[in-house]
């Protein structure tokens, strides 16, 4: 277990539930600060930023390296110094941006780039860290982040095993000691059938700590999934509205869909319970009505059993169903009112 601004994340406790605000801002700071009250309204933990800017991220260059293939769904052929200038976030906007979401009662952090986001970030006093997939490879990165000895969450998209554990282990020499990691599909937007969350038992199993998910799929399904399977942080991209377009729109909850996620995966959570059988406590008035053997009309002594004297029918209280085989052909020892349930003593 572990927290993040106080609020426990881990398999004894709900869910916890990242929005990711990303480049759906579109632009405007006003929209950006919209999509905050919208998170805390939709009953959300926490929101997320990503701190970058394009030369913190790349260099404005051309060629085949610096662009995304023509075949991407959402980006194809663009630039990546291009696709970075719309997608960031405002540096300026942050302390805007967290005050807004402090003021509605969510946690605000964000996901650093590089050294110099780190920097502006502990200016900040975030609670948390949060490493994109991307960068779970830049040790130094994590290293530095781990440092603060804020909780730290670190997504593993495209990652192997080894990649994995490497990254653990810089996180918890550099002084780590609050940690999620998350399982995620580094495609945007990400098919569900390639969310491969039977995998996340085997994450748990390989870092010992708390698992998660981030999020690309369409829609809420995947992660209430995940939640079956043991994942105790969810993060999802949100926007007002995926018509409105943007860079992430596409993949994105709207905030109907937010509170939704918020709503379920609670309960999913709620329903795991305990691995046992047997009836639940809630049950008991339901036992009172099974089926058993009852005298459906009256009878006199000595009368012969049968179907048209005792059947299976609800209450309980009466021999079980199956005993019908024995009691079939004996006699009743006295006289016997519609309604009795059948007991040995009375035949």
């Amino acid at each position: 277990m572990i927290s993040i601004a106080g609020r426990a994340v881990g398999p004894g406790h709900p869910p916890y539930v990242v929005a990711e605000l990303s480049g759906n801002h579109n632009g405007s700071l006003e929209r950006a600060l919209a999509i905050v009250d919208a998170v805390a309204d939709a009953g959300a933990h926490a929101l997320k930023l990503q701190t970058y800017t394009p030369d913190t991220l790349t260099v404005d260059a051309d060629g085949p390296a610096f662009r995304l293939g023509d075949a991407h769904s959402l980006w194809g052929g663009e630039r990546l110094y291009q696709l970075f200038q719309r997608a960031m976030t405002p540096w300026e906007w942050h302390e805007p941006l967290f005050a807004r979401a402090r003021e509605r009662g969510l946690a605000a952090f964000s996901s650093p780039f590089d050294p110099t986001a780190v920097e502006f970030l502990e200016k900040l006093d975030v609670p948390a860290y949060k490493i994109a997939s991307s960068e779970l490879v830049d040790l130094p990165l994590i290293r530095l982040a781990a440092a603060t000895g804020k909780p730290l969450i670190i997504s593993t998209g495209m990652a192997t095993a080894g990649e994995i554990d490497a990254a653990v282990t810089a996180a918890r020499e550099a002084g780590c000691t609050r940690l999620a990691v998350l399982a995620c599909t580094a495609s945007y937007p990400a098919a569900p059938s390639e969310s491969n969350l039977r995998a996340l038992p085997l994450l748990a199993a390989l870092t010992g700590e708390v698992v998660g998910v981030s999020d690309h799929t369409p829609g809420i399904g995947v992660p209430l999934a995940a939640v079956a399977l043991g994942a105790c942080l969810i993060e999802k991209h949100v926007t007002l509205a995926r018509a409105d377009g943007g860079v992430d729109a596409a993949f994105s909850l709207e905030p109907a869909e937010l509170a939704a996620l918020v709503t379920e995966s609670a309960r999913a959570w709620e329903a795991l319970g305990e691995p046992v059988l047997g009836p639940r406590p809630s049950e008991r008035e339901g036992l009172r009505f099974r089926r058993s053997l009852y005298v459906v009309r009256d009878v006199r002594a000595g009368e012969e059993v049968g179907p048209g004297n005792v059947r299976s029918i609800r209450p309980a209280g009466g021999l079980p169903p199956d005993a019908v085989r024995e009691v079939t052909g004996r006699r009743f020892v006295r006289d016997v009112p519609k309604g009795t349930p059948l007991t040995w003593d009375l035949i």
